[in-house]
């Protein structure tokens, strides 16, 4: 497996995201639709940070500690206006 790298929120704009999709089965994308939709739930209600695992275009792992504000079939938004394509998020915490 490849290294994790951890960074600050702030560092996302710095990225350029893969098209393709990192989870290869229909119920791993389903667990991370429903762990985003949680994510989301705690981060508007409690405003409660999870960690994202996601890939970048040049197939680096980061993880980030974040609040997810909203959750989108295609995209997240992130607190402060950072948005991630869902294909690329590997695990959510």
């Amino acid at each position: 497996m490849k290294t994790l790298e951890i960074i600050d929120k702030e560092q996302i704009s710095n990225f350029q995201f893969s098209k393709k999709e990192v989870l290869l089965t229909p119920d791993d994308q389903g667990r991370r639709f429903a762990d985003l939709q949680r994510a989301q739930t705690l981060g508007n209600l409690l405003q409660s940070k999870v960690k994202l695992i996601f890939e970048t275009a040049d197939s680096r792992i980061l993880q980030v500690e974040t609040t997810i504000w909203a959750v989108g079939n295609d995209f997240i938004s992130l607190k402060g206006g950072m948005v991630i394509p869902v294909n690329a998020i590997h695990k959510v915490d």
